[in-house]
């Protein structure tokens, strides 16, 4: 159906809203400039309005707003693809691709996903939960478009933080190098707007960025190739010192990409002329835009906030303060910083390194303490490792607090530069487990399983708080190689944390309760559900002896093979998947025979797939990881 809303149309502009009329982008193409405008106001105000609501990722799809609207009036999504890095700041772009009614659901259990989903929308043409991502992406597409003699454009927004991550550059590199036509938007928000963006450079851009001007700089360059040699040089000192002029530029010129900017990403005009002489170019090489951009544009809480509100709990429009829960107990997280503060007091060898996530890990706080000893790399977790592998070397002792999803990224540089050294790197996996809103992308599901199967690799995993600090302080007075301590997203339970923190004896368990039937040996925070487990079992007369792994590498073996001559069953529980803590407690049992003993064994890990946002109590019940399911696991196997 025609939309009722043209170029012709004022009746918009003097006070109609516009969101209602537009579902999907074909709804504005045909908007005018200053419908466009209005557009781009009126999608700030819904963002605002859905995650005051909701919570969510505030800060970053603010800033991307006008961008939003700008891609979609000009481009031919989704037959043209739009790939956005990371995903936090993909709110805008949801709205305008057919999901506007469901915008209250997102990052709800059964609603939205909180970044690009494939199987969500067709204007999703790549999920991106992990950053730095999308040059890769946008390259391999645009080859696929060659290789198959297709004609659409394709456009990668990425943001200067997800700069930082090696994969861009090598993306860059070979981008550079294939010259297959594509775009490449740079969001850049951590630099003042006020310096590049003026009215001389605005004209510029849009100089640079028009058809006559790429076409004749191109026949420029293939001229100075006929030139002779003494004018080829001259001529090419000139084009050298011309581009070193232009600052960033020269550097993305270098690598192969037309380079375009800066050019005030809230600029509407701006942006639109940009977008379509870019189009209308076809030019057969990458081209990259350099859009500066303000994070929390548009909402003063947001802008003057120190993280730009990026994440939030709900929260009061008015005045920007959110609805947090009351925090009872302090997190894991605060646990972890707080006893890696108090050993560095006592410890000058002690260094904290994250991947831009200081506030994410808690060392924020440590480096408030010890500014000089506080490293945050950027988003270059490999890098974090290696450098943490350096100091190593030097007789520091490196923590590296990265999630357990984003350590992920790091894994070659764990086995060859860590542990084939046996370097003591103290590795802090923060959000380990199931983690709620965000989903499949950053879910801790993995680590257990891909640390176990590495030599010299010494893995924890404490019931509580307490026990996480005293791992704090067991990882710092281990000298002889690798060690990793993984720790939930959320609250504890309330323990009292010493103030003399224990040094655990390495690959020793504990038993928190005897029994005589059946054995539960736990890994992780799910003690709590055992226990509980185990009451209910009580009154159906099983007998239940529990313990407390507290080591996944190694095993305390000891323990597990007395468990397994004195009961005729046992269950291992962890918040990990299969071919973790249970897979090497199997192993174990089999090696030593005790399988061929009539012994019953089953293990309990998070599913064989890839879970939903929920809450974290919500998804756990979905795995089966609740004390009714330990509860009805154990009364089958002995009924069995």
């Amino acid at each position: 159906m025609e939309n009722i809303l043209r170029k012709e149309d004022n009746t918009a502009l003097r006070g109609d809203r516009l969101l209602d009329v537009v579902n999907f982008p074909e709804d504005f193409r045909d908007f005018s400039n200053e419908q466009l405008k209005k557009l781009s106001d009126e999608v700030r105000e819904e963002i605002i309005n859905i995650v005051s609501k909701t919570g969510g990722h505030l800060g970053a799809s603010l800033g991307v707003v006008e961008l939003s609207v700008a891609i979609h009036a000009v481009f031919d999504t989704p037959k043209d693809r739009l790939i956005w890095d990371v995903g936090h700041q993909c709110y805008p772009h949801k709205i305008l691709t057919g999901r506007k009614n469901r915008m209250n659901s997102i990052r709800q259990e059964n609603g939205l996903s909180g970044f690009t989903k494939r199987k969500e929308s067709e204007y999703d043409p790549f999920g991106a939960g992990h950053s730095s991502t999308s040059i890769s992406a946008g390259l391999g597409m645009a080859m696929a478009r060659d290789l198959a003699g297709d004609d659409n454009d394709v456009i990668a927004v990425i943001g200067d933080g997800a700069m930082t991550a090696g994969m861009a550059y090598e993306a860059m590199n070979n981008a550079g190098d294939l010259k297959n036509r594509m775009i490449v938007i740079l969001n850049d928000n951590d630099m003042s707007i006020s310096k590049p963006v003026g009215a001389l450079s605005r004209h510029l851009t849009k100089i640079v960025s028009s058809n006559p001007y790429i076409g004749a700089r191109d026949i420029a360059k293939q001229m100075t190739n006929i030139l002779p040699t003494p004018l080829k040089n001259a001529a090419a000192k000139m084009e050298e010192s011309a581009r070193l002029s232009m600052g960033k530029g020269s550097f993305f010129e270098d690598m192969g990409f037309y380079y375009i900017g800066p050019v005030d990403g809230h600029d509407m005009e701006q942006l639109l002329t940009i977008l379509r002489n870019v189009k209308n170019s076809k030019r057969d090489a990458p081209i990259l835009i350099h859009a500066v951009t303000k994070k929390g544009k548009g909402y003063a809480p947001a802008e003057i906030s120190k993280d730009k509100m990026h994440g939030v709990a709900k929260f009061d429009i008015a005045t920007g303060n959110q609805n947090k829960p009351k925090i009872i107990t302090p997190s894991y997280t605060k646990i972890f910083a707080d006893s890696l503060i108090k050993m560095a007091k006592k410890d000058d060898k002690i260094v904290a390194i994250t991947a831009a996530m200081d506030s994410g890990t808690g060392l924020d706080k440590f480096a408030y303490e010890f500014p000089e000893k506080s490293f945050d790399v950027g988003i270059a977790e490999q890098h974090a490792v290696t450098f943490a592998a350096g100091m190593a070397v030097e007789g520091y002792k490196p923590f590296v607090a990265i999630y357990s999803t984003f350590l992920q990224r790091a894994y070659d540089q764990i086995i060859h530069d860590v542990c084939i050294q046996n370097l003591p790197v103290r590795f802090a996996i923060d959000r380990a487990g199931l983690v709620g809103a965000d989903g499949q992308t950053h879910a801790g599901s993995f680590d257990i399983a891909y640390l176990s199967c590495l030599p010299n690799m010494v893995i924890m995993a404490p019931c509580d708080e307490a026990e996480l600090a005293s791992m704090v302080a067991t990882a710092a007075s281990y000298d002889d190689g690798p060690i990793a301590f993984r720790y939930p997203r959320g609250e504890g339970i309330g323990k009292e944390i010493p103030d003399e923190l224990d040094i655990l004896d390495i690959g020793k368990g504990r038993i928190v309760k005897e029994g005589s039937d059946i054995a539960i040996i736990s890994l992780g925070t799910r003690l709590g559900e055992v226990l509980a487990a185990a009451e209910m079992l009580q009154k159906k007369d099983i007998s239940v002896t529990i313990a407390d792994a507290r080591f996944a590498k190694p095993l305390d073996r000891e323990m597990i093979l007395e468990l397994a001559k004195n009961h005729g069953a046992i269950i291992t529980i962890e918040e990990g998947s299969s071919g973790g803590f249970g897979s090497s407690v199997l192993k174990l049992l089999s090696d030593e025979a005790m399988l061929d003993k009539n012994l019953k064994i089953r293990t309990m890990n998070l599913p064989d797939y890839y879970q939903n946002q929920a809450s974290q109590d919500s998804q756990y019940k979905e795995a089966g990881l609740c004390a009714e399911n330990i509860f009805q696991l154990a009364v089958s196997v002995i009924y069995s």
